[in-house]
């Protein structure tokens, strides 16, 4: 079994997921009482949410280096990044590291690819979903993505962060989710991309307009693959 090293704590309802996720998985296959070989390093979430806020991804970007070059000093062989929107800083990451960083757009790609869907609706965070960094990774694996509308965004990005980040599960939020990914039906998407490690908390494939992609849930299946492999 390979070691793969969690970077976590952003938030902490995410990494939780990660790391159960993981290790129900592993044991699933394995059988017994076997779990996943695994080093996890979680960062103060404020820290990072304040370095978002004012624009200094720069500095976000140090300290997310700074964990991975931690998780690799004591053993991690390969890391996954328990959030989307710091994929953002993948590159700082990748270069503080001689070991592969397991990135959440390949491996959400990869699923949306497998269902034949072309084109997919995405929910994130606003840095997620106007930055570029994600769609245009998406775009470059022959996923087209559509974003909701600027007044849309925000409201989905005020959600994560005061509701879901501190998990609180509000129904009329639920709703709200719904209707937007709707409006993502109409204009054209096939699927859509929870493209927040915490949206999972509050849409779920049963009831969703469209067929669901849990990043969070495919890049820990993505982590599985590679401490099996």
């Amino acid at each position: 079994m390979k070691t793969i090293g969690i970077i976590g704590g952003m938030s902490p309802e995410s990494t939780v997921l990660y790391y159960q996720t993981i290790n129900r998985e592993v044991n699933a296959r394995l059988g017994g009482n076997r779990s996943a070989d695994m080093v996890m390093h979680s960062v103060d979430f404020e820290t990072i949410a304040a370095m978002q806020r004012a624009g200094d991804w720069a500095g976000a970007g140090a300290v997310l280096a700074q964990s991975a070059a931690k998780l690799q000093s004591i053993g991690a062989q390969a890391l996954v990044l328990a959030t989307n929107t710091m994929h953002k800083v993948a590159a700082d990451i990748e270069a503080a590291v001689d070991i592969p960083l397991l990135h959440v757009v390949d491996a959400t790609a990869d699923a949306v690819k497998r269902q034949g869907l072309a084109k997919v609706g995405l929910l994130g965070t606003a840095f997620t979903m106007s930055d570029g960094f994600y769609t245009q990774r998406m775009e470059e694996q022959g996923v087209d993505v559509l974003v909701p509308s600027e007044k849309a965004q925000s409201e989905i990005h005020r959600i994560i962060f005061e509701e879901l980040c501190r998990n609180r599960i509000e129904p009329s939020s639920r709703d709200y989710y719904y209707r937007v990914i709707e409006d993502l039906k109409a204009a054209g998407a096939e699927g859509v991309i929870l493209g927040c490690t915490e949206i999972g908390l509050l849409v779920d494939a049963e009831n969703s307009p469209l067929p669901v992609f849990d990043s969070a849930q495919i890049h820990a299946q993505a982590a599985v693959e590679f401490v099996l492999s």
